[in-house]
């Protein structure tokens, strides 16, 4: 199709995947998997289709996230809905899931509680993998909550307890066998931000520092946890040797930092020996 070469070239220096953005646009507009638009490369597209995808190539340039333009982000294999409410999902959270699973034993029930769950990504991996446990998800935004809701009763996931509220504030005096959590870690004055103006602040950063929701769930995290669970954190790859200090001042133990998929330390857990 000539619009998708011409949409990938006008594409081409504004993102990293000019081609792969410009046919999941298309795709949006002719409600067609990728692999449809192959089957249709020499069909002309009408006038209307055309002006509906120009549009959509226009947002894309002026820095609108491909996942808000089609509403959807494929993550863990989850087809998830996004909306400017929620952060979209990145790949490298895969990696925070995965540490998650190797530490949930499948023949046992487990209870598992993910902070700032935003989409439901994360929660919504985990009680895919893990349909025995009880994962609880909780975020401070009602429209942010809403989107985890639709998910989770869109791919069947009901067994999820969504609340809404700050940290731990939704569950007082609760304990987990793991607490997982994807906060706002970028600094106030990181020029990283300028790129992402269009996903919501809040999700991003919190402070001058991006250490300040690291530092608060840190803070309260073994409080909550039963005797040898675990705090998985995602954090900017700049910051694993500060988390792991953060968490061995809070008497975590067995604590490591791994890579994502760029070679970055990504995330960082520990274990608790004694809860608080």
């Amino acid at each position: 199709m000539d619009i998708l070469q011409s949409a990938a070239r006008a594409l081409d220096g504004s993102s990293d995947s000019a081609r792969l953005d410009a046919e999941l646009l298309l795709g949006k507009v002719l409600g067609l998997p990728r692999a449809g638009l192959i089957a249709r490369g020499g069909e002309p597209v009408d006038v209307e289709t055309e002006r509906a995808y120009a549009h959509l190539i226009d947002e894309r340039l002026r820095g609108a996230p491909v996942a808000y333009l089609t509403g959807t982000r494929e993550f863990w294999s989850l087809p998830l809905r996004v909306t400017p409410a929620v952060l979209v999902p990145r790949p490298e959270t895969e990696i925070l899931v995965d540490l998650a699973l190797q530490r949930l034993p499948r023949d046992r029930w487990n209870s598992v509680l993910d902070l700032g769950t935003g989409s439901g990504a994360i929660a919504l991996a985990i009680a895919s993998e893990r349909p025995s446990s009880r994962v609880t998800g909780v975020d401070i935004s009602p429209s942010a909550l809403d989107v985890a809701k639709q998910n989770s009763r869109e791919l069947g996931l009901s067994h999820i307890d969504w609340r809404l509220g700050s940290w731990f504030d939704p569950v007082p005096g609760e304990r987990f066998d793991m607490i997982v959590a994807n906060p706002p870690y970028v600094a106030a004055a990181d020029p990283a931000l300028e790129k992402l103006q269009a996903e919501p602040a809040i999700a991003l950063c919190v402070g001058p520092t991006g250490f300040e929701a690291l530092s608060a769930i840190a803070g309260a995290a073994a409080a909550h946890l039963h005797k040898d669970g675990w705090l998985i954190l995602e954090h900017g790859s700049d910051q694993a040797p500060a988390v792991a200090r953060l968490l061995e001042r809070h008497g975590f133990s067995r604590i490591s930092s791994h890579l994502d998929f760029s070679g970055k330390p990504r995330v960082t857990l520990g274990t608790v020996h004694s809860p608080h």
